[in-house]
């Protein structure tokens, strides 16, 4: 039996959006809010994992 190629999946603890900004609360003086980007620590900020390595029992 051959391996069957890896495919990327969503990465389960973002859910695919790797990259989101929270708010701190404060504002810029023309009014916008200041914002910080977060990272997912799991996928770097890809959105998608490689599957898990699947062992197959060949024999008897």
């Amino acid at each position: 039996m051959m391996p069957q190629p890896s495919t990327p999946r969503v990465c389960s603890h973002c859910d695919g959006f790797p990259v989101v900004h929270v708010t701190t609360g404060t504002t810029t003086p023309d009014g916008q809010r200041r914002t910080l980007p977060a990272t997912c620590p799991v996928c770097k900020g890809a959105g998608t994992r490689t599957a898990p390595a699947v062992f197959a029992r060949a024999g008897k």
